[in-house]
């Protein structure tokens, strides 16, 4: 579903050109939930921004199905970008819209009629488990509820594809279990491609099927989640282990567990 070729990035600083992804290859399998984990500064936000275009690609291809979306002009990224869906760790909503408006947007723009719109409005809306929530702002929703709102106009268009980035990042541990909670449940019924990419390993061991680790702007390791997690070979995958169990071990102590 997602077939990333050679896909490399740089950056023209006042202080020279600084490559930020360095030949990345990477397969996505149709309806898979696919984690990418690494450390600040990897190079995993410009690499999930890369698959929509909102980063241009120095060079590289990116297939999303059967098209290459490096190689499509504007009017054809346009249309394609109907079918990848994404969801930001801000939330990204327009302030100034209610819940049904901000879920209505990408419908209105792509030219569906009123009626088809309140139809799939509430349609997500019952999705996400928000509909009571249909005249409420982003100011009186709670974080988890505006990501809700952010998931279901990232689903407005009936995406193949559903991009996360760092989608639970600014939200507490129960919000964000109920964000993957309501990921998973997406996946399966709707068996959308997910590909999320994250700082917190207990997302990727959460959710994800199989994983990814970037390092220095290239993937320095893949396989199944629990393959990575019982044998990491990469630094920074043995480093998100041992921190994780780090963390284990001191909630253990504070409950009272064996110290």
């Amino acid at each position: 579903m997602i077939d990333i070729r050679n896909l490399n990035k740089t950056f023209n600083t006042s202080k020279g050109k600084v490559e930020v992804l360095k030949d990345i290859n990477l397969k996505v399998e149709k309806g898979d939930i696919f984690g990418i984990i690494g450390f600040s500064g990897a190079g995993k936000s410009t690499m999930i921004r890369c698959l929509n275009r909102l980063e241009e690609p120095t060079s590289g291809s990116i297939f999303i199905g059967n098209n290459d979306i490096v190689a499509m002009n504007k009017a054809e990224l346009r249309e394609a970008r109907k079918k990848i869906g994404m969801i930001f760790q801000d939330f990204n909503l327009f302030d100034s819209m209610n819940v049904y408006k901000n879920v209505a947007f990408p419908l209105k723009i792509a030219g569906y009629s009123e009626e088809k719109i309140k139809n799939r409005v509430y349609e997500i809306l019952n999705l996400v488990e928000l509909s009571d929530k249909v005249d409420f702002y982003p100011a009186q929703l709670s974080g988890g509820q505006k990501q809700r709102v952010g998931i279901a106009r990232a689903l407005a268009n009936e995406p193949d594809v559903l991009l996360s980035d760092e989608a639970t990042s600014a939200l507490d541990p129960q919000t964000t279990y109920s964000i993957l909670e309501l990921l998973r449940d997406i996946n399966k019924k709707l068996n959308l491609t997910i590909l999320l990419i994250t700082h917190e390993l207990d997302v990727i061991k959460y959710i994800c099927n199989n994983m990814a680790v970037i390092e220095n702007g290239s993937i320095v390791e893949t396989g199944s989640t629990n393959s990575v997690f019982l044998n990491p070979k990469s630094n920074t995958a043995k480093k998100f282990v041992k921190i994780m169990a780090n963390l284990s071990v001191n909630s253990e102590c504070a409950g009272g567990g064996v110290i």
